[in-house]
């Protein structure tokens, strides 16, 4: 399978969310995957990879925008995943064993977003990515959050019977 336009060839994992996205969601207490030189603040207490997030406690409501390479994206989504309360920006990639076994069994609820383009470590926007993106709510209190946010996008929410 190709999935080359998740990360073209000698590009960087340092993308930054547009202020709107997160702005619209409400205050968080953490993000583990902050940049190293971030160009605005979404947490309260912000890990980059110098800090190794997957190495320290989470603690209260996550925003995660992971790095898209692999293997972390998988280390980084199962942490959120057991978790449970947060929200992560991801590429929408519905059909990959990461939705199928990690992210429908454990999250609340999706949002299917347009194209957003994100920003370049220098501040700049970058182009519009070869994928359209999601925002992926862990936990019921998240999941209304993202039903009420003024983001555009179609909201689906997820019911387990085994935890309704």
């Amino acid at each position: 399978m190709n999935t080359s336009f998740e990360k073209a060839k000698n590009s960087s994992d340092e993308w930054y969310t547009p202020p709107s996205i997160f702005e619209s969601l409400g205050p968080f207490d953490l993000d583990p995957c902050a940049p190293v030189k971030p160009l605005w603040k979404i947490a309260k207490v912000n890990y980059s990879k110098l800090d190794d997030g997957l190495s320290h406690e989470w603690h209260g409501r996550v925003w995660l925008n992971p790095p898209y390479s692999h293997p972390l994206i998988e280390r980084f989504v199962k942490k959120m995943a057991q978790h449970g309360n947060g929200i992560a920006l991801l590429f929408n990639r519905c059909d990959s064993k990461l939705f199928h076994d990690v992210i429908f069994p454990a999250a609340d609820a999706i949002l299917f977003l347009r194209r957003i383009r994100f920003y370049m470590p220098d501040g700049s926007q970058g182009g519009s990515p070869g994928c359209g993106s999601v925002l992926v709510a862990f936990g019921k209190d998240n999941a209304d959050t993202l039903e009420a946010c003024n983001i555009q996008g179609q909201f689906f929410r997820i019911t387990h019977s085994e935890r309704r």
